[in-house]
C-alpha cells in the first residue's frame, strides 16, 4: 500500500501561484458592484500592508468577523475582493463603511487577498487595523484609498 503522487493539474497550479494571472485577466472577472476598484499599484500596496498586518495579527478576516467589528466601532481600511460570487454575501459592506466613514476599496482577486493574509483559503473581505510597526505603509494606503472616487 504505497501512495502514488499525482501530477499537478493546471487549475491546481494556478491556485498554488505557479502561473500568475495578469491584472487585466483578473479585472475581467470582477462583479458589477466592485467600485471603487484599486489600481494595480494600489492593489500591490494593499497586499503588502495586509501581509505586514497579518504577521502582527492586526487584521480581521472574513465577512462575519469584519461585520462584527465594524458594528462595534473598530476602525481600519476595509479591503474587498471584486470576484466574489454571489454578490449578496458582501454587498452590504460599502453602505456600512460609508455610514461609519471607513475607507474601503475593491481588489480584483479573492485568492490573492487570502494568500497575502497568510491563508491557503480565498478571502472576500479583510479589515486592516492601524499599528505602529507598519504605520508608513498603512498611512500611504489610507491616503490613496480615501482618494478613490466613491460610487453614486
Amino acid at each position: 500500500m504505497t501512495k502514488i503522487k499525482k501530477e499537478k493539474s493546471a487549475t491546481e497550479e494556478v491556485e498554488a501561484g505557479g502561473t500568475e494571472k495578469s491584472y487585466q485577466d483578473l479585472i475581467a472577472n470582477i462583479n458589477p458592484i466592485a467600485n471603487p476598484l484599486a489600481s494595480r499599484k494600489l492593489s500591490k500596496k494593499l497586499y503588502k500592508c495586509v501581509k505586514k498586518a497579518a504577521k502582527l495579527k492586526q487584521i480581521r478576516r472574513g465577512v462575519k468577523e469584519v461585520q462584527k467589528f465594524i458594528n462595534k466601532g473598530e476602525t481600519g481600511i476595509v479591503v474587498l475582493a471584486g470576484d466574489t460570487l454571489p454578490i449578496d454575501v458582501y454587498c452590504h459592506f460599502p453602505v456600512m463603511c460609508e455610514d461609519r466613514n471607513l475607507p474601503y476599496a475593491y481588489i480584483p482577486s479573492k485568492v490573492d487577498l487570502g494568500s497575502s493574509a497568510g491563508s491557503k483559503r480565498p478571502t472576500c473581505v479583510i479589515m486592516i487595523k492601524p499599528h505602529d510597526e507598519y504605520k508608513e505603509a498603512y498611512d500611504e494606503c489610507l491616503e490613496e484609498v480615501s482618494a478613490l472616487p466613491k460610487p453614486l
